[in-house]
């Protein structure tokens, strides 16, 4: 009878933390003139949260870390190699779109496919993307590994020039966030690539450079935070399409939860959207760290 009024009051515990760190992130996003969708996911305890987190938003970059997962798989199949040069072309620099490869390399250059995930993910390169996504088929391929993963409430048809020429195409790739910490979790449990291309990917991953503003910034300057970033900018409207972030972040206890977080149609400026995925960042970390709030 004692163990369970113990487990009892343990749960309701568990129960009144999660609803109050419910009541703090809709805080921080009343008001606001968007929509935000959040999913908190622990992987060492049996805690889930999420606010729309079943919403279909557009993903932006951070399709990007599907997309290298697919192309890590044709590694795994002996199709594709880390260490293998590949020519990128100058016909192949996108034009008018982030690209830190044309930027370096203006007339093309010979790199290692692990560089060009590199700067896929860690700099969120465009260029890189689209040729990722050639090699590898399309965005056909991403789709049916994904689907072969069983990774629900993803699809993926543009590629970064077609979303840079037509606004309504990121709309076409979506994902809930609950189905993005879904993907998190059986990546970090080597459930979608190898161990060595997980751990490849993870480490890029980690050495995001983009995206300072959003989860990363409150945390604990050396915090470990593997994430991918996604950003539309504004369209002539002040519109913002998407303003994305999707981590997987290591606590002092060596513990780990995913968090994701899109901000969608939002007419806030750019500011105050990364803020708020900022400050949500903030108050989950404290659920997980209440002696350091």
């Amino acid at each position: 009878m004692k163990k369970n009024s113990l487990l009892f009051g343990m749960l309701m515990s568990v129960f009144c933390f999660s609803q109050n760190l419910k009541e703090d992130i809709n805080k921080i996003v009343k008001g606001k003139n968007a929509t935000v969708s959040v999913s908190v996911l622990s992987f060492d305890e049996p805690f889930s949260l999420n606010v729309n987190g079943d919403k279909k938003l557009p993903m932006q970059s951070v399709f990007k870390f599907h997309i290298a997962l697919a192309v890590l798989d044709f590694v795994d199949q002996g199709k594709l190699q880390l260490n293998h040069k590949i020519f990128i072309k100058k016909a192949d620099l996108l034009e008018n779109t982030w690209s830190p490869i044309r930027k370096k390399y203006p007339e093309g250059a010979e790199l290692p496919l692990s560089e060009i995930i590199r700067y896929t993910v860690a700099e969120s390169d465009n260029t890189g993307c689209d040729f990722l996504l050639r090699l590898v088929g399309g965005t056909q391929t991403v789709q049916q590994f994904m689907d072969r993963k069983g990774i629900k409430d993803f699809a993926i048809t543009a590629n970064e020039e077609e979303m840079h020429k037509d606004w309504k195409a990121q709309y076409t790739n979506f994902t809930t966030t609950n189905s993005l910490n879904a993907l998190l979790k059986k990546f970090q449990d080597g459930e979608m690539v190898s161990k060595n291309s997980s751990d490849f990917l993870l480490n890029v991953m980690l050495a995001t450079t983009t995206g300072t503003n959003k989860i990363v910034e409150q945390l604990p300057p050396g915090t470990p935070v593997a994430h991918k970033t996604g950003s539309s900018g504004k369209n002539s409207a002040g519109l913002t399409g998407a303003e994305n972030d999707a981590a997987i972040v290591s606590l002092p206890n060596g513990k780990q939860y995913a968090l994701s977080v899109f901000v969608s149609d939002s007419m806030e400026s750019d500011a105050v959207n990364c803020k708020m995925i900022s400050d949500i960042s903030t108050e989950v970390w404290h659920y997980f760290n209440p002696t350091n709030h």
